[in-house]
């Protein structure tokens, strides 16, 4: 598979977990109001997201590409090791670790921007802010895969709405508060 579209769908993956899941622990956190609690149960969340899907996908990404290598050692009766192919899939295992895990930082720090710079609605604004990014997500999917950019767009922040809704009716209903 081209690199630049592995690469791609890592970045988009590790975005889209990385602002649902904080905006998850935002929304989750919001419960007690406290705004330095808030951003820093966010930001233990997006570093702890952004080590486990980096460390996540290194093991899938090197479990399949040195399938693939021995694969290739077998039918060649010989070892790959100080080969440029064995370099490569080494440095393309790194990368694409690298790529999800980065990217899903981002993405984490995309709805905890409103707590750190804005005195009001932060929430609001965070939920909004995260709706836009994903909805960007999707134009960006749409484009790298040469698919339906509209298309990618309206599943993308409609998935994304959705989550965030049944998150905050979770919360809204466990602390006996009104939905609206």
């Amino acid at each position: 598979m081209d690199l630049k579209v592995e690469n791609g769908r890592h970045i988009i993956l590790g975005s889209f977990v990385g602002i649902l899941t904080v905006q998850g622990v935002i929304i989750g956190a919001s419960v007690f109001g406290d705004t330095s609690f808030i951003i820093n149960a966010a930001l233990g969340g997006a570093v702890a997201l952004a080590l486990a899907n980096c460390a996540g996908s290194y093991v899938t990404r090197s479990a399949k590409e040195y399938d693939k290598l021995s694969r290739l050692e077998k039918p060649l009766l010989r070892s790959l090791d100080n080969t440029k192919i064995k370099k490569l899939t080494v440095k393309n295992v790194m990368i694409s670790s690298l790529v999800m895990g980065g990217a899903s930082f981002i993405g984490s720090l995309i709805p905890i921007l409103p707590f750190i710079f804005l005195e009001t609605r932060r929430l609001e604004v965070s939920i909004g802010l995260s709706i836009t990014a994903l909805a960007l997500l999707g134009i960006y999917s749409g484009k790298l895969l040469k698919q339906n950019i509209l298309l990618h767009l309206i599943r993308m922040a409609g998935l994304g709405g959705v989550i965030i809704l049944v998150i905050y009716i979770l919360f809204r209903i466990k602390t006996g508060q009104s939905i609206m």
